[in-house]
């Protein structure tokens, strides 16, 4: 698996953290970077999920380009909120993949 570049202790991550009732730790997708708050980058890496989670947010980015992809999940966070967001059920889904292919 690859390893994303990452930006530690980002404040907009820490944002997102307060955002999201003040979740432990936060991992988001900015540009072509993983922000984190609350995790080191050794803490991130370490958990191959979490890894394969933001790799899916990657390329979806890659996929709709930055804006694009902002604008429409912000849109449906707006629409349906974060769990439902669509962007959100791809990247847990493909997180399960990776890890059931890990499996013995």
């Amino acid at each position: 698996m690859s390893q994303p570049p990452t930006f530690v202790n980002s404040p907009l991550a820490r944002i997102a953290r307060l955002v999201l009732g003040r979740a432990p730790r936060v991992a988001m997708v900015l540009g072509h970077t993983v922000h984190l708050s609350g995790a080191t980058r050794e803490e991130f890496l370490a958990d191959a999920e979490w890894v394969a989670h933001e790799e899916v947010h990657l390329r979806q980015v890659r996929d709709l380009g930055r804006l694009r992809f902002l604008y429409e999940y912000l849109l449906e966070s707006a629409r349906v909120g974060y769990y439902a967001n669509k962007f959100e059920v791809e990247a847990r889904e493909g997180a399960r993949l990776v890890v059931a292919a890990a499996a013995p």
